[in-house]
C-alpha cells in the first residue's frame, strides 16, 4: 500500500490545500451595527462640546438640537456648567480623541465598504490581503482607544471623589450614567477581540507558512 508522501495526487491535494489557505476579515454584523449606533451619537457630542457656550442652555445652538444635554449636564457635571465655568480641560480633551477614533472608524468603514473583495458571495462584507490587514488594525487601535478612554473617564471619576456625579439618586446615576457609558465599554471590548482574534489568525498562518517555507527549502537542499 502506499502510503501519502509517495502518492502524487494526494501529495498534490495537500500542496494545493496550504496553497489556498489565506486569511481574509470579515466584519461582524455586531461591530457594524454599534458603528451605526454609536458614531452618530459621537459626532453629536463633539458638537455640543466644541461648540460650547453656544450648544449649552441659553445658547444659540443650544435649541432644538442640543436639549438633551440640558438634563445630561445636570447629570454629569463634566458636560454642564460647572466644568465649562471652571476652565476644565478633561471635557475637550477627551472629545479630541473622540474626534480621532471617529476619523478612523470612518475609514475602517470606508475602507470595507470600498475595498470588500468580490469573490465571497456573502451578505457580511470581506477584506484580504494588505486592505483587510489595514482595516483591521485601524479598527483594532480605534477600539482600544475607545476603551481605555472610556475607562479613564470612568477613573476620572472614582480618583475624584465622584465630584461630577455623586449628586444623583442611585436610580438616576444607573439610568442616566452607568448604562449609557457602559456601553463604550462591553461593546468596544467585544471588537478588541475580534479584531486581535483577526491579527493573531493572520499572524499564525504567515508564521506557519514561513516555517513550511524554510522546511522545503532544507528539505531540497538535503
Amino acid at each position: 500500500m502506499k502510503n501519502a508522501d509517495s502518492n502524487p495526487s494526494v501529495s498534490n491535494g495537500t500542496s494545493k490545500k496550504h496553497a489556498v489557505q489565506k486569511w481574509h476579515h470579515t466584519a461582524s454584523s455586531t461591530t457594524i451595527l454599534w458603528l451605526a449606533v454609536s458614531l452618530p451619537l459621537v459626532i453629536w457630542d463633539i458638537g455640543y462640546v466644541f461648540g460650547r457656550p453656544h450648544t449649552m442652555p441659553d445658547g444659540f445652538l443650544h435649541w432644538p438640537l442640543y436639549v438633551p444635554y440640558a438634563l445630561y449636564g445636570e447629570v454629569d457635571h463634566v458636560y454642564g456648567w460647572k466644568a465649562f465655568n471652571a476652565k476644565n480641560g478633561f471635557t475637550a480633551a477627551q472629545t479630541a480623541l473622540n474626534l480621532v477614533e471617529t476619523v478612523m472608524y470612518l475609514v475602517y468603514l470606508y475602507m470595507l465598504w470600498t475595498r470588500a473583495d468580490k469573490a465571497f458571495d456573502s451578505a457580511k462584507r470581506t477584506l484580504s490581503g494588505r486592505d483587510g490587514a489595514l482595516a483591521v488594525v485601524i479598527g483594532f487601535s480605534a477600539a482600544v482607544m475607545t476603551l481605555s478612554k472610556t475607562i479613564l473617564y470612568w477613573a476620572n471619576e472614582y480618583y475624584s471623589d465622584f465630584d461630577n456625579i455623586a449628586h444623583n439618586t442611585p436610580m438616576d446615576l444607573l439610568t442616566l450614567w452607568i448604562i449609557p457609558n457602559g456601553a463604550w465599554i462591553v461593546l468596544p471590548t467585544y471588537m478588541i477581540s475580534k479584531f486581535g482574534g483577526d491579527i493573531l489568525d493572520g499572524l499564525t498562518l504567515a508564521s506557519s507558512q514561513s516555517v513550511k517555507t524554510e522546511y522545503n527549502k532544507h528539505e531540497g537542499s538535503g
